[in-house]
């Protein structure tokens, strides 16, 4: 378990934070902005490679998901307007909101319901793609429909992941689905419905006492020791990254169709109350006044 003691020792304010005091913190690690983007390694021809991707797999995951065929086998979320929650935040912290405020509800993505289903399933995604290709499983032009036929010869790897739950689900499910023996390493503080999910999906839950970090490392120490294992790694994973990477262009395609259904309403009121005027004029001339 973690060593609060060992933790306030190295880390003072979170003595602050146990007491409920308010703090504020400075990351000591930030750097400035530009100097900071020279670093970053991934662009967005990577992004765009990513989307391509799971266009790639989406007639896969339609087949094997029925609740995705509304959006085509595309994993995406609604954007819902919450005026009443607009209100409140006016009302209650004086915020003086306007315009439209708008609720990404990533927590309804299909398959499996959180916003790691995006970075979570996209890994396992490519690293199916990687080992169809390499095998000759397939070839460029294939629908991917076609790696239902495959579940056997997925069945001889195995991917992992240690999670307190949402990673594990995403990865677990999907890899599951492909046919890979799936196992998550879960920590203490792991939801039981979750651990109880996964392993009705055919995942195998492997439990352990201590916190996160410990089944991660277990994990890691297991797959590593297994050629045919293949572990995500929520930490430091490109693929995981580029995988909630694509939801940037398509909430700013969301948020344009917002705006232009928006302009649409208003432009129907307008023309609305423009004749009615007409017809009230129309109807009693007399009150008009030039």
């Amino acid at each position: 378990m973690v060593d609060l003691k060992m933790l306030e020792e190295k880390t003072p304010i979170l003595k602050e934070i146990c007491s409920e005091k308010e703090v504020f913190w400075k990351n000591p690690d930030k750097s400035a902005c530009g100097e900071a983007m020279e670093q970053i390694e991934l662009g967005m021809e990577d992004v765009e490679d990513a989307e391509r991707r799971l266009e790639r797999f989406a007639p896969f995951i339609m087949k094997c998901f029925p609740e995705t065929k509304e959006r085509n086998g595309i994993i995406e979320s609604v954007l819902t307007p919450v005026p009443k929650m607009k209100d409140l935040l006016n009302e209650k912290y004086d915020s003086n909101l306007e315009g439209n405020l708008l609720l990404k509800q990533d927590s309804h993505l299909a398959i499996a319901g959180s916003i790691k289903a995006r970075g979570g399933i996209y890994e396992v995604l490519k690293h199916t793609e990687e080992l169809a290709l390499a095998y000759g499983i397939l070839k460029e032009g294939d629908s991917y429909e076609k790696l239902l036929e495959y579940r056997d010869f997925f069945a001889e790897y195995k991917v992992q992941v240690g999670s307190t739950g949402n990673l594990g689900m995403s990865i677990g499910i999907m890899s599951a689905a492909l046919g890979y023996q799936a196992i998550v390493h879960m920590s203490a503080d792991a939801k039981e419905w979750k651990k109880k999910l996964l392993r009705a999906r055919g995942v195998t839950v492997k439990e352990y006492a201590d916190d996160y970090g410990r089944a991660v490392i277990e994990g890691r120490k297991l797959s590593d020791a297994d050629p045919k294992s293949y572990f995500v790694d929520d930490e430091h994973s490109k693929d995981l990254f580029l995988g909630y990477a694509v939801a940037g262009e398509r909430l700013k395609k969301q948020m344009e169709e917002q705006a232009e259904q928006t302009v649409q309403a208003q432009l129907k009121n307008s023309v609305q109350t423009a004749l009615m005027d007409k017809i009230e004029v129309e109807k009693y001339p007399e009150d008009t006044v030039n």
